[in-house]
């Protein structure tokens, strides 16, 4: 079940490439009103949930340290807020690149160091080098601490949610009858303007889009309820055709380094 869904700012609070918010404003009839366990196994900025509060909920993704900073939120907010009132007293230049290279030992620590740089890098992007470290550089923003941000919802909201750092099949593989499994994969393939494909390559390859199509086609045989958004592109289709509804949409997009990858892109939504 879905609890009353009301606006709230704070709510996602991070910014993430790919984010839904977009979608949950724009096209929230797609979503059913009823459903038992809500499962994500792509989370990010966690939009959807954040819109949906379900009553119940899977949340997943394979970034660990995302996750962790999801965990250390639900856990003590507190802790969190502390750490960055510490970043933002202290911020600059400078001080980014140094957090930059820090690796922190505590869950709270981790989550402060993620949504300061978050907030701090250019343009929000989550990218990291082959060692697995994050290579993003320091951005225009200057705000650590939002006026609107409210972590004592967000951990209220996530206190009716299992956080699991695994791979999305495991994930997908939990759904059962009546289940809502919300999947926003990284995309793949080049379609319109996505200035990311190259870098999305390297996350999620042509071979997971095929074992999460067939893995999103064993949940739906289990009875699972399904919204899956990717890209425009004819061997995407080719995956879903015969299984799920589709539908085609169009957003504007700006995240992008390029001019030319900027402006309106389409997407599609699988459902089934």
């Amino acid at each position: 079940m879905i609890k009353d869904i009301h606006e709230n700012k704070s709510l996602p609070f991070l910014k993430w490439a790919g984010g839904k918010r977009w979608l949950i404003s724009q096209h929230s009839k797609i979503f059913p009103n009823t459903f038992n366990t809500y499962i994500e196994p792509f989370l990010g900025s966690g939009a959807v949930f954040f819109k949906l509060q379900p009553q119940k909920a899977i949340l997943s993704d394979i970034n660990k340290e995302l996750i962790v900073t999801y965990q250390a939120i639900k856990e003590d907010w507190q802790k969190v807020l502390h750490g960055l009132q510490k970043h933002q007293k202290l911020f600059n230049k400078a001080y980014y690149y140094k957090i930059r290279q820090d690796k922190p030992e505590n869950i709270y620590d981790k989550a402060a160091r993620l949504i300061f740089l978050n907030r701090t890098c250019w343009n929000g992007l989550y990218r990291v080098n082959l060692d697995g470290e994050f290579n993003v550089p320091i951005g225009t923003k200057t705000d650590v601490i939002m006026k609107d941000d409210d972590f004592e919802t967000i951990s209220k909201t996530l206190q009716n949610a299992d956080l699991l750092p695994d791979d999305f099949e495991n994930i997908i593989n939990k759904a059962n009858k009546n289940d809502l499994i919300f999947v926003d994969p990284p995309y793949t393939v080049r379609h319109d303007n996505n200035g990311f494909i190259k870098y999305n390559e390297k996350l999620f390859s042509w071979e997971d889009q095929i074992r999460l199509s067939n893995s999103i086609v064993r949940a739906k045989k289990r009875g699972a309820k399904i919204i899956l958004t990717n890209a425009n592109h004819k061997s995407i289709k080719n995956l879903y055709k015969n299984d799920f509804e589709i539908l085609t949409i169009a957003r504007k997009s700006v995240l992008s380094g390029k001019k030319e990858y900027r402006g309106t892109v389409s997407e599609l939504i699988v459902m089934g």
